[in-house]
């Protein structure tokens, strides 16, 4: 079987979307960029089959010109495969995908409003807030397009209605990135039960922005 790692890699962290509760039983999908037969795609987890019944042969690989509608697979993936691709192909950074229906961020993405600077940890995003694509159908082209504007500039968002998507180097960095965007999201619900919470400055955040490219390299305060 092609790519065994990667496919056993993606099964691993989709058990941990319902492990870590960072989305529960069926819900959210995980990629990862790859290459089959010459073909530049990606792997991605199957249509509503429960994480922990997954087999590596379950999970679909998909080139980036394909549409699902054009072809014979065995196992349909993620209803959420456009978005996947067109952040593979809009973004070339992005190596790994995860999208989550996680609680607090799926509540804050309820509003429909990007989160301001109340932390600085915001950064980790990519940018001086956190944007939160417009409401669309799942599994749609607009869906798809709502999120690729929202992800301008930024390696995180909210989907409005929806919940959230975060991609990096790999599905470990990814992975962890949801976890952080999840974090942020129940601290700002708590925030806003005290009241409107101060708001960081655009310039507090440029500096913000410049070290947290060394985040992962010792800055962690």
């Amino acid at each position: 079987m092609k790519n065994l790692d990667q496919r056993d890699k993606i099964i691993e962290y989709s058990l941990k979307l319902n492990s870590t509760n960072l989305s529960p039983l069926r819900s959210g999908n995980i990629s990862l960029r790859s290459e089959e037969n010459g073909t530049d795609g990606y792997l991605i987890t199957p249509s509503g089959k429960k994480y922990e019944t997954l087999k590596p042969e379950d999970i679909v690989f998909m080139g980036l010109n394909e549409e699902v509608e054009n072809n014979n697979l065995t196992n349909k993936p993620s209803s959420e495969w456009r978005f996947h691709r067109d952040i593979y192909v809009n973004k070339q950074v992005a190596q790994a995908i995860v999208h989550a229906h996680s609680p607090h961020a799926t509540a804050v993405s309820s509003h429909g409003k990007a989160i301001p600077p109340f932390h600085y940890m915001i950064a980790l995003a990519g940018g001086e807030d956190i944007k939160c694509a417009d409401y669309a159908t799942f599994g749609t082209e607009e869906l798809s397009n709502n999120v690729i504007k929202a992800l301008e500039n930024r390696n995180a968002c909210l989907m409005s209605n929806h919940g959230q998507v975060a991609f990096g180097k790999d599905l470990e960095d990814a992975f962890e990135l949801a976890q952080e965007i999840e974090n942020i999201c129940h601290q700002y619900t708590i925030a806003l039960k005290l009241g409107k919470p101060k708001i960081l400055s655009f310039k507090e955040m440029k500096k913000v922005l410049n070290k947290a490219k060394d985040y992962k390299k010792g800055w962690d305060d």
